[in-house]
């Protein structure tokens, strides 16, 4: 086993991408803890930290530097990962994100959840029964590029963000997997003792801290 930060730095994670990731994760610890159900907690975490490991296949390098404010050889630097991991890969970052959880010998439900961890399965999660697949899809979509925000404002900020890429879906579909989202948030609030806006970046700063010795 090793600590997931030595695997992010092992496979040439960014930094604002290892942040994403334990971010993700620390918002999973949260709302396990404060749930009236059983979750398998252990799965869903190890899950969300390694649920991006792929992303830099599909980073739009104009705009990762304009939004992190990276000087050209930063750039450079990921242009450069972004091609070993298309080539070692493909091209579909999801695809890429579970073949690195394969190789980290992680279990048959971790490759589960960060294969249908999908803003597309949105509504499937939102229908399921699956509570480990709704709390990873939920937490994620509560992490924009710099911070913690509500599940609204990150669903705005994603939506300017891939207008224009090849990954932006007609308004119609994404409002109605936004809507989804949003019935996943009253799903899983519905059993917990906390409310969605006691998720914040000051909450979870001691737990990102734990996080980064997590071991995988």
């Amino acid at each position: 086993m090793r600590k997931i930060t030595d695997i992010y730095e092992e496979y040439k994670i960014m930094p604002h991408l290892q942040m994403h990731q334990l971010r993700v994760a620390a918002i999973t610890v949260i709302i396990c803890d404060s749930l009236d159900i059983d979750i398998d907690k252990d799965t869903i975490i190890k899950a969300s930290l390694i649920h991006d490991m792929g992303n830099v296949i599909k980073f739009d390098l104009s705009q990762t530097k304009s939004i992190f404010g990276l000087p050209d050889s930063e750039i450079e630097d990921i242009k450069n990962i972004q091609g070993e991991f298309i080539e070692k890969y493909g091209q579909d970052e999801h695809t890429a994100t579970s073949l690195i959880a394969s190789e980290l010998s992680m279990s048959d439900s971790v490759i589960h959840l960060v294969s249908e961890n999908r803003f597309s399965n949105l509504c499937i999660d939102k229908d399921g029964d699956d509570w480990k697949l709704k709390i990873l899809h939920y937490s994620d979509g509560r992490v924009g590029p710099h911070g913690i925000l509500s599940f609204d404002e990150r669903m705005q900020d994603a939506g300017k963000r891939y207008e224009n890429h090849s990954l932006s879906i007609d308004k119609k579909e994404h409002d109605r997997l936004v809507d989804c989202g949003k019935d996943i948030e009253k799903q899983i609030f519905a059993h917990s003792k906390i409310k969605p806006e006691d998720i914040t970046d000051e909450s979870v700063a001691g737990i990102i801290e734990e996080l980064k010795n997590f071991e995988i």
